[in-house]
């Protein structure tokens, strides 16, 4: 197909070959199949965050870096120039995240270039090397949902040890990825963290617990409906001491049980959560909306 105006630079620049296919267009971003060299990859082009609310933009943006002071002013005073920086400063971050958790070990898609508002990165595929599913479109046995689950908290704990909260993990943004055996005979299915625009810095932003929490809670609802087991388990709140306490490893034993401290209420706090869970809950509403349609 005819590359995208927004793709034509990469092909100028010799990043891109040819480009095979859209892949998906969501509110974010859109997606092409492209082919570099012998290797098929994934073009992601951002679009504009119109449609995030001024809310959410704080929480997911606090303490991020800028270039210089007079970007954080403009970014403050929201001028134009001001929402230029804070839209590069939100793409940047997913690149940011995907090198770093690429190289904490973390099972995201390996990303190989970002030019011109483009991320260019590896293209996650399933047995037949078609481009991957999300979970939300797999249905699952209780061994297997217990397995992949189990895999996912420790994905969350990696993540959270190299100091990176996804921010928004739920079914819609793991693809369930196929991994050849060496005999290339056999192979296992595995989960693969996408969608990083909204990563927080663990130590560095005040929303990250929430995050956390809701990230994992996430995870426990959609598998506990397959192992409903799962919904028992408190493994956010068992995560975040460790974290805070300095006792979270990649090896660092989980049981899923929490014993609670009791303490003066933070009832701010409390809103906060009660307001996240229903903006949450609406969102999620919508995209299951966009699946069906």
């Amino acid at each position: 197909m005819k590359a995208p105006p927004r793709l034509q630079s990469l092909v100028e620049e010799g990043l891109i070959d040819t480009v095979v296919r859209q892949l998906m267009s969501g509110k974010e971003a859109m997606v092409y199949v492209v082919r570099c060299g012998d290797e098929t990859r994934c073009a992601k082009i951002y679009k504009e965050a119109t449609n995030r609310s001024f809310r959410q933009a704080v929480d997911y943006t606090e303490n991020r870096k800028v270039k210089n002071s007079r970007q954080a002013r403009a970014m403050a005073k929201g001028s134009k120039f001001g929402r230029q920086a804070q839209e590069a400063a939100w793409q940047s971050a997913e690149v940011d995240a995907l090198y770093r958790l690429a190289a904490a070990g973390v099972r995201v898609p390996q990303p190989y270039n970002f030019h011109d508002g483009v991320l260019l990165m590896e293209l996650v595929t399933d047995a037949h090397g078609d481009a991957a599913p999300r979970l939300n479109d797999v249905a699952f046995g209780r061994e297997q949902a217990l397995k992949h689950h189990a895999t996912l908290i420790g994905e969350v704990v990696r993540m959270l040890c190299a100091g990176v909260v996804h921010g928004d993990l739920s079914e819609f943004n793991i693809l369930l990825a196929h991994v050849h055996a060496e005999d290339a005979s056999a192979g296992e299915d595995v989960p693969v963290i996408i969608d990083l625009p909204q990563a927080v810095d663990a130590a560095g932003n005040n929303h990250a617990q929430r995050m956390l929490m809701r990230d994992v809670a996430n995870l426990r609802d959609f598998f506990g409906q397959f192992a409903p087991e799962l919904l028992k388990t408190q493994y956010g709140p068992e995560l975040w001491s460790l974290y805070q306490s300095g006792l979270l490893s990649n090896d660092t034993p989980l049981t899923g049980h929490y014993a609670r401290v009791e303490g003066d209420v933070d009832m701010q706090a409390v809103m906060r959560e009660i307001d996240d869970a229903r903006a949450e809950d609406a969102a999620r509403r919508l995209r299951m909306q966009t699946a069906a349609t």
